[in-house]
This record gives structure tokens, C-alpha cells and sequence, in this order.
């Protein structure tokens, strides 16, 4: 079980790194696509401002490079290897799997991002 207080639990939440007491995001469900990227300013627990200079969240791009390819990854072991599908039908949960874990994938790209530069602090926490 994931506890607060560890990097994994801001990242895999998408709660605020600093305090854990709260979601990043104005809309906790990724698939309102207008809403997937929308965040609060400002944490209203810890007041940690979430977009820490202009253009910030770009770095998180390169995040979302490496996670995609692993989702990638995942669902061509999964369909190819466990399932023994064709090449064509392990291409097609691939681009299956892309498509519709997009949200997921951003969302998590700018949570691992914002976490490699704030760390969780105890005494915020505990406001």
C-alpha cells in the first residue's frame, strides 16, 4: 500500500508533491479531455505554487516519451508473448493502448516531472 510521504504516491495520485493533501488537478478524471491538463494554481493546503516558472511542464514531454514506450512495451508483451497474437494485431493494441491510455500518460509525465524537483515535507503535511 502506497503511503504519503513517498515520491510514488505523489506521482501515481497526482497530489501535490510538497504536502500530499490534495489533487494537482482541478478534474480528478483524466478523460475529460477539455479538463486533462487543467491544474490549480496553488495548493490550498500548503500554498505550493504547482507551475514553478513559465513553461515549466515542457520537460515533461521527455517524460512522456519514455512512459509511453512503456506502456508501448506492455502491450505488445501482453498481446504478443502471453496472448501469441500476429505482429498485426500486436501493432494494433499498441496504437490501442496509446490512444486510449493518452490521459494517464500525460497526467502521469507531469506528475514524475513536478516530482523531480519538489520534495514531500512533514511539517507541511501536518497543517
Amino acid at each position: 500500500m502506497l503511503k504519503k510521504g513517498s515520491k510514488l504516491y505523489s506521482i501515481l495520485n497526482g497530489s501535490c508533491p510538497k504536502c500530499h493533501y490534495e489533487s494537482m488537478y482541478m478534474n480528478s478524471n483524466p478523460y475529460v479531455l477539455s479538463e486533462t491538463l487543467k491544474m490549480n494554481e496553488r495548493c490550498s493546503n500548503c500554498n505550493t505554487r504547482y507551475k514553478i516558472e513559465p513553461s515549466f511542464f515542457y520537460g515533461a514531454m521527455y517524460v512522456s516519451y519514455g512512459v509511453g514506450i512503456a506502456f508501448a512495451v506492455a502491450a505488445f508483451v501482453i498481446s504478443y508473448l502471453f496472448f501469441g497474437s500476429s505482429l498485426k494485431v500486436a501493432f494494433i493494441a499498441i496504437v490501442g493502448t496509446m490512444i486510449g491510455f493518452l490521459p494517464i500518460i500525460l497526467r502521469l509525465s507531469r506528475n514524475i516531472w513536478i516530482n523531480l524537483f519538489m520534495n514531500f515535507d512533514k511539517e507541511l503535511a501536518n497543517k
